[in-house]
């Protein structure tokens, strides 16, 4: 096991002191969730925690919350999430979400709560006199939406004089107090496309009388997939997932219109460069046959989380002073798409996993109304991204 810092007691102390009113702010949040850059209950709950604790805090334009301690010296960051998902909670328990069709079933909940324990921690820390330099807290509107808040957080100045930026996000396939870290690609690219087409109607008895839009947006749906398996390296792992397909309203009646949306997924920044243009080109070639008119809505979502090695290091030895040698395992990239990886392209950092499953319990998937979190991981979350900061600036 590592060398343990001076800090990291200090740090295990004020957050075993606030364990019940960090669970306790998780289950407020939860309760009152709110969507992409609607985030302002969250954050005044935020700027209130962390004021008390003598950090200074302030509110960009936009959106989301930042605040910065100590005085001199190395400045690192930590990030967290804010908003929550269009879903219906389908959680029983008492902190059940109060705004219908709206949950935290992504488990931002988790971060905010961690990363404000994480801030309540470093405040005694910096209290005592040992915070080797500065840390600045990044309470990030809108991941959720492409292509992300990052971006606006980004151009606030979140970032400026940062030499390191460390996050984490909740794994509910992994058991609580264990983290999945991962040195170079940790997410895929992700981008958002909406194919919209429009062409003459009629009765489905006459389709040669008509422009067949529906066999058309069929042939988009099918034809898309397959061939840009054939035009992009295969290692690039890209994948197109429709989530929405809608045309027409009876049996017997060609549509004049018609739309199909989903997402472009891929392991490769190389391939994510040249996706859309391609893809563009596809479209075009594949409805060409039946004279009806594509409008292609393609919206670059977000890069991929690529972990820096050094980060990564210090992510890692931040992990083993909190949980021990065991505390982080390997995880694997996925294509899930996250904003991180905009900071990333600026700054060094790295993004770990945190386990969110109750031992032998069941395990659950992100995006789902039906998502339960063992609430030991808003803790652990707090002393990771604490021991973080301190590890990076003793370096």
């Amino acid at each position: 096991m590592p060398s343990e810092l001076p800090a990291t007691p200090v740090i295990a102390e004020v957050v075993d002191k606030y364990a019940d009113d960090l669970v306790a702010l998780r289950r407020d949040l939860h309760a009152h969730p709110e969507l992409s850059w609607a985030e302002e209950r969250t954050s005044e709950a935020v700027v209130t925690a962390l004021e008390g604790a003598g950090w200074t805090v302030r509110r960009p334009e936009g959106g989301g919350v930042l605040a910065e301690i100590g005085h001199s010296g190395p400045l690192v960051a930590l990030r967290a999430d804010l908003d929550a998902l269009p879903v219906d909670d389908l959680i029983s328990d008492p902190w059940r979400s109060t705004n219908p069709g709206v949950a935290h079933a992504c488990g931002h909940d988790v971060h905010t709560a961690g990363l404000v324990g994480a801030g309540l921690a470093l405040a005694e820390v910096s209290a005592r006199g040992m915070l080797p330099g500065r840390v600045r807290l990044l309470f990030q509107p809108a991941e959720e939406v492409m292509p992300g808040g990052a971006l606006q957080l980004i151009s606030a100045g979140a970032l400026e004089g940062v030499s390191h930026v460390f996050g984490l996000h909740c794994d509910p396939s992994l058991d609580v107090g264990r983290l999945g870290l991962r040195e170079g690609p940790l997410t895929g690219a992700a981008d958002a496309l909406t194919v919209r087409l429009i062409g003459k109607g009629g009765h489905t008895s006459r389709p040669h009388l008509t422009e067949d839009l529906t066999f058309a947006l069929g042939k988009v749906i099918t034809e898309l997939p397959a061939i840009l398996s054939r035009r992009l390296d295969p290692r690039a792992g890209v994948s197109v997932v429709w989530g929405m397909v809608r045309a027409g309203s009876a049996h017997n009646v060609i549509p004049h219109g018609g739309v199909v949306a989903g997402t472009v997924r891929m392991l490769d920044a190389v391939a994510w460069a040249d996706a859309e243009h391609l893809i563009r080109q596809l479209i075009a070639a594949i409805v060409a046959p039946y004279s009806v008119t594509a409008e292609v809505t393609y919206q670059r979502g977000v890069p991929p989380v690529v972990n820096h090695a050094e980060s990564t290091r210090l992510l890692g030895t931040a992990v083993e002073n909190v949980l021990g040698v065991h505390g982080h395992v390997s995880t694997a990239q996925s294509l899930g798409g996250e904003d991180f990886g905009w900071y990333l392209d600026s700054v060094p950092g790295a993004m770990a996993r945190l386990g969110t499953r109750s031992p032998g319990g069941p395990t659950y998937d992100l995006h789902q109304g039906n998502l339960r979190v063992d609430e030991a991981a808003t803790g652990i979350a707090a002393r990771v991204l604490a021991e973080a900061a301190v590890t990076a600036l003793s370096d």
